[in-house]
């Protein structure tokens, strides 16, 4: 089970960096069919990877460690009442990704059903951008629930690998 969830992260990171990787190429493509007197308006096609690069990049990032941290009140704890504590956060925080996650698999299915399109020269399907938003979340929520049940068996959680991503003050 762990080796499937560190490829799920692996795979949302890798589709993130290839999302953010298309952006200066939708960006060239759109200056080359200009110069070349061409229109050519992917302005609206960087937005979405845009999107999809920040959502299905969050749960690479949280298991990395890579988000930011604030240890106001668990750095000063020990112990089983610092466990408890991270427990809390690790749970509280899946049930708001979970929530938001919930409510953009809806969207996403929706503006399906209702065949909604995006407003721009390309026309794309609005549930395909979103999808990339709806899954990052989804991932981000398994990440979170990972994280919690290491927590709860005693183990170290994938964000603990970072310490330098923590403000302790």
């Amino acid at each position: 089970m762990r080796a499937m969830l560190d490829a799920l992260y692996r795979a949302s990171g890798v589709a993130a960096a290839l999302f953010l990787a298309a952006i200066p190429i939708a960006i060239l493509s759109q200056v080359l069919g200009r110069m070349m007197g061409r229109t050519v308006d992917t302005t609206e096609l960087s937005g979405f990877f845009m999107a999809a690069s920040t959502f299905l990049g969050l749960a690479y990032t949280f298991r990395a460690g890579g988000h930011i941290r604030i240890g106001l009140l668990v750095s000063r704890v020990a112990g089983a009442r610092r466990r408890a504590l991270e427990l809390w956060c690790c749970l509280a925080g899946a049930a708001l990704a979970g929530f938001v996650a919930g409510h953009a698999v809806r969207f996403a299915l929706e503006s399906h059903a209702f065949h909604d399109i995006s407003p721009g020269l390309l026309a794309i399907p609005f549930w395909i951008p979103q999808s990339g938003m709806a899954a990052g979340l989804v991932i981000l929520t398994v990440a979170l629930l990972d994280a919690a049940w290491a927590v709860a068996h005693g183990r170290a959680a994938g964000y603990e690998r970072n310490e330098d991503a923590a403000l302790d003050d």
